[in-house]
């Protein structure tokens, strides 16, 4: 039996490959709508026949929508048009998409019926992100999206504004998790955290650090068990993420394959933390472990994943935690052996169907800007 409907039940749905900081953002601006946000996702079959092939499975992409503090619950399955008796269903009075058109393999705009119902509210689109760039920096092996060693990266204030707006706690609106810069032997303060993180995380802390390049499920898996082993020590999560040049240096050819601001924005969305540090260094030194205590708070653990820190041959980054006894490993899990090189590989594997999904994309993109064209002018002039 449906439920009522009700306003404050927002409905959202998407193919959400490779979940990304745009993904991230339109779950926000929608659960800014309403108490309860329905999030569909569209099967991998679907997928294929509207659009191409798929990167992530449904069962990855279940995994990374769950983990999104924005959303309250997935709906996988649910169809590429989206179909107001699916709403109906969950009680969702309104849907919320970007301010582009997303059409079918007909050319149809997927939201047409919700529209002359009524029934659809619009967001701002991320610019600059989609699965469609990522898979094109995986094809071209180009650099050009790196951040250099000496950008002004953590203190642009556009990306002290996109921080401030990802960092924000499980309603959208209010504040929530914490951000600082490691600059120059200190910690910066960039976005203040609620007051119940902050003092959280000053009296107990658990420290994990990466790259999280592409955020998939096996970084999405490690820090939900780092998540549960906090909640039963009473401990808060903070996240250590390394730059671009750093990466680079230790995984060569193009990694990473999302930049630094992309890959903190992914972090910060997750519900599994509490704060984040930009530019950690790759080795927990005694300046460094110095500065958290006094800048944020008491250590309670360090903990790492099941597989082997790279580029570890000369240095072990966690000696000095390993010397103290706060170094932790993580038990095996059903993503362990999964890496970004594991995705780039799929990418590349299907290197011709992806490439068609690129070309299939760049015509629809086309008439999807004709048609966007069309419906803003029907608005401006007041018809329907």
């Amino acid at each position: 039996m449906a439920s009522p409907v009700n306003d404050r039940y927002i409905w959202i749905d998407g193919c959400f490959d490779f979940f990304h900081h745009g993904h991230a953002g339109a779950i926000m601006q929608a659960r800014q709508f309403g108490d309860e946000l329905f999030v569909g996702i569209h099967t991998d079959e679907d997928i294929f026949a509207n659009k191409g092939p798929v990167v992530m499975h449904l069962d990855e992409r279940v995994e990374a929508v769950d983990a999104c503090k924005w959303s309250t619950q997935s709906v996988p399955g649910a169809p590429y048009v989206t179909d107001p008796r699916v709403m109906d269903s969950y009680g969702c009075k309104y849907v919320v998409h970007g301010d582009d058109i997303t059409t079918d393999a007909d050319g149809n705009d997927c939201y047409q019926v919700v529209k002359d119902a009524g029934r659809f509210l619009v967001v701002k689109r991320t610019p600059n992100i989609s699965t469609t760039d990522l898979v094109g920096r995986m094809l071209s092996g180009s650099t050009s999206h790196h951040f250099g060693p000496d950008a002004p990266f953590a203190k642009d204030p556009e990306n002290v504004k996109r921080f401030s707006l990802y960092a924000r706690g499980v309603n959208g609106i209010d504040p929530g998790s914490v951000v600082y810069n490691w600059n120059d032997g200190k910690l910066d303060l960039i976005v203040e955290g609620s007051e119940e993180i902050v003092g959280g995380l000053k009296q107990k802390l658990i420290y994990v650090d990466g790259g999280f390049d592409l955020f998939f499920v096996a970084h999405i898996e490690f820090l939900k068990q780092v998540r549960e082993i906090a909640n039963q020590q009473g401990a808060k999560v903070l996240v250590g993420v390394h730059s671009d040049s750093l990466i680079n240096s230790k995984k060569d050819h193009n990694y990473p394959i999302m930049n630094q601001l992309e890959r903190a924005l992914c972090v910060l969305q997750c519900r599994y933390i509490d704060g984040v540090i930009l530019n950690a260094p790759w080795a927990i030194e005694q300046s460094y472990f110095d500065q958290i205590e006094e800048t944020i708070g008491k250590f309670s653990g360090v903990y790492h994943g099941p597989t082997e820190v790279v580029g570890e041959s000369e240095l072990d980054p966690y000696k000095l935690v390993k010397q103290q006894g706060i170094f932790h490993t993580i038990g095996r899990h059903k993503y362990a052996e999964m890496s970004a090189k594991t995705i780039v590989d799929r990418v590349l594997q299907s290197q011709e169907l992806y490439e068609e999904r690129q070309r299939k994309k760049g015509w629809k993109s086309e008439k999807e800007k004709v048609m966007e064209a069309q419906e803003k002018a029907r608005l401006a002039d007041g018809t329907s």
